[in-house]
């Protein structure tokens, strides 16, 4: 288990600076334009493939939150009973849903913005935007996360003992719960390299820009 441990840190590791030169990719099909149009269409919808199975067990999360919290209340106000680990599913279930569909509201343009221009941008212009956007801010961010959590012994500690809950009856799976930071800072690279290529393809005239109605669509 230390070996598998030590090894799944070095990767991350390797990973951040090796994803430097993966992520050029919209660069490189946005100078070659046409010619790459098929392939980086193609690479795309793949991409869109990992955060839809994520969103898949965000869903899976909402129902498990709903049902913990139903337990929850019947089990205080009619039996006068509680359990600490119904209490950290409920907990453990919401960071499911925060981090794993967060991939998939940026695929479907629904992460909240606080800007006046955008709205009346034209779909270029947008694409422009949002591909300058994910290059300054969401990769060189979510590369820190990966970097930090890589370089960071209590995460592997955390690995190396299993760690559990801090109460007697709570779940023995906080090392899982530690371990979706680096998931979402993964699936967040994936969806925005999808997005970045998505944009860049937007740019060079090769694809329409989506409708108000997709996106929504998207978003359900």
């Amino acid at each position: 288990m230390l070996d598998a441990i030590l090894q799944f840190g070095s990767f991350l590791k390797w990973i951040t600076p090796a994803l430097s030169g993966v992520l050029l990719l919209p660069i490189l099909f946005l100078i070659l334009g046409r010619a790459a149009g098929s392939v980086a269409g193609k690479l795309s919808s793949g991409l869109d493939v990992v955060s839809s199975g994520a969103l898949v067990v965000s869903r899976i999360a909402a129902v498990l939150i709903i049902v913990s919290q139903l337990l929850i209340i019947i089990g205080r106000y009619v039996f006068g009973w509680s359990a600490s680990w119904l209490n950290e599913t409920v907990i453990y279930s919401f960071a499911v849903i925060f981090l794993l569909a967060a991939p998939a509201a940026l695929k479907a343009d629904a992460h909240v913005r606080v800007d006046i221009f955008r709205g009346n941008m034209s779909g270029k212009t947008k694409a422009i935007v949002d591909l300058v956007g994910t290059y300054l801010l969401l990769f060189p961010v979510c590369m820190l996360i990966l970097w930090t959590v890589a370089t960071s012994s209590s995460f592997a500690e955390s690995w190396k003992s299993l760690e559990g809950s801090r109460e007697s009856d709570g779940l023995p799976i906080y090392y899982l719960f530690r371990t979706l930071i680096p998931m979402f800072a993964v699936l967040m690279i994936v969806q925005g390299l999808s997005e970045a290529i998505k944009n860049a393809l937007i740019i060079r005239g090769l694809r329409e820009p989506p409708e108000p109605h997709e996106l929504e669509h998207g978003a359900a």
